[in-house]
């Protein structure tokens, strides 16, 4: 027992440093001494990019679904493998300095499941390929030919899911052309999404096995600095509308109380608009008692360009994320001047 306690200590270690003063949220405004680092203008290789980037520190797959059961009970999944590197290199062997960390949940209207895996590099306990693609860590999977097309599984102590994944649109890439910004500094990722997956499949609950069928958004983004040594957390939202456009918005809160703000507008064909800092607002409406944590889980959230202006409310407040580095992330309700559904992720409210 000592001894795994002793592993899993040194991968929270390498996987995600606890952010020390002037380090940003979890670190990740730490120099990026070493590593490569985003430039504009980026070319992407597919499939080649669907893999893991092992120069840079920091690359996550980051899958949240919203689904609906047979009685019009509403339902939300994460499946995310974050991957981290202590120096900028793979090989093979307990040598190798990548670190890898999954989540995965399930939240109703009144219950939040939730499960974490840890794994060390090299040794073939996670890893992603990209052609076929596969993303693992343990049992827990996303697998498929391509990436249009993939079946996801993970299981925790309350919870399963077995589900599949079609893209019924292209790929969606946010900045400028995949290359996004995200502080005044000049801090930056390469950031590109799935977000036209239909889903179906079941969940095994407490209660028994639910079938369901939703839509699901993929996150893939790579840096070794993403965020500036200042800003302590942020706020991001994914959102599908019933029209069949869609909108991803982020605000990171800096420590001296101003935000720096970015989005994307995917029209129903998969064309983008870039939302420039200051384009995309979103403001705290009903703050939660998340145990303990003071957490807004109500919002509004405005878009003056396209003439949005919404409410943003979650479906179960209760969705923390109780993992190394604990968040909240659960789905959403909009309602407004544009109704649909979609996905909130906060973190720094701990």
């Amino acid at each position: 027992m000592h001894a795994k306690a002793a592993l899993l200590a040194m991968l929270l270690a390498l996987c995600m440093p606890v952010a020390a003063p002037a380090q940003g949220f979890a670190g990740m405004g730490s120099e990026a001494g070493g590593f490569a680092v985003p430039a504009p203008a980026p070319e992407f290789d597919f499939p080649a990019d669907h893999g893991p980037h092992p120069d840079y520190r920091i690359e996550w797959w980051y899958l949240t679904a919203n689904m609906t059961g047979p009685d019009g009970t509403p339902y939300g999944l994460q499946w995310t493998l974050f991957r981290s590197a202590l120096a900028p290199f793979a090989t093979t062997g307990w040598d190798s300095p990548q670190v890898w960390l999954g989540h995965a949940a399930v939240t109703t209207p009144k219950a939040h499941y939730t499960s974490e895996r840890l794994a060390r590099g090299g040794t073939g306990q996670a890893d992603v390929t990209p052609a076929p693609f596969e993303a693992w860590i343990d049992e827990w999977h996303m697998r498929g030919d391509t990436l249009d097309a993939v079946r996801l599984h993970a299981a925790g102590a309350q919870f399963s899911y077995d589900v599949s994944l079609t893209a019924q649109g292209p790929l969606v890439f946010h900045g400028q052309d995949g290359y996004s910004v995200k502080s005044q500094q000049g801090q930056a990722s390469y950031y590109y999404s799935q977000p036209f997956y239909a889903l179906e499949g079941t969940l095994t609950l407490p209660q028994g096995d639910v079938p369901v069928t939703g839509t699901a958004w993929l996150d893939r983004e790579w840096s070794s600095q993403p965020l500036a040594s200042d800003q302590t957390g942020w706020d991001w939202f994914s959102i599908s509308f019933e029209a069949g456009a869609k909108l991803m918005g982020f605000r990171l809160r800096q420590a001296d109380g101003s935000y720096y703000t970015s989005g994307t507008w995917i029209a129903a064909e998969g064309g983008t608009t870039t939302l420039p800092d200051g384009s995309f607002d979103a403001t705290p409406l009903d703050i939660t008692d998340v145990g303990g944590r003071a957490v807004p889980t109500r919002w509004q959230v405005r878009v003056p360009d396209r003439a949005v202006d919404i409410t943003v409310e979650a479906i179960n407040t209760q969705a923390w994320m109780d993992m190394a580095i604990p968040y909240w992330e659960g789905p959403v309700r909009v309602s407004g001047s544009h109704n649909g559904i979609g996905y909130l992720e906060m973190t720094g409210y701990d």
